[in-house]
């Protein structure tokens, strides 16, 4: 019961903070709660504080010094075989351009 919740809080802090796979494993590597993430989203008179998905990463650079690199997963489109192209119309007669009416 308490995993189910738990994970109901990162997805929330996910979509909330706009947040990818990696900078939630940045966020949890730093040891940061869901709770704590939803709480610093920069309200729209907070100019000088950055973005929650900004500040995970400074602060994990900062303390790793390094990066989480993220390899994203092919989308669906480019998994899908590509279309049947249609074959070009060859014929056999050629048309003098003497011969057009214009």
């Amino acid at each position: 019961m308490v995993a189910k919740r738990n994970s109901q809080a990162w997805a929330e802090a996910k979509k909330r903070c706009k947040l990818n796979e990696t900078d939630l494993q940045m966020a949890k590597e730093l040891g940061m709660t869901a709770k704590s993430l939803i709480k610093n989203i920069p309200t729209p008179n907070q100019l000088w504080k950055a973005p929650v998905k900004v500040w995970i990463l400074e602060l994990y650079e900062e303390k790793f010094n390094r990066v989480i690199t993220f390899k994203p997963a092919p989308s669906e489109e480019l998994k899908r075989k590509p279309k049947k192209q249609q074959k070009l119309i060859v014929s056999d007669h050629w048309v003098d351009e003497e011969d057009l009416p214009f």
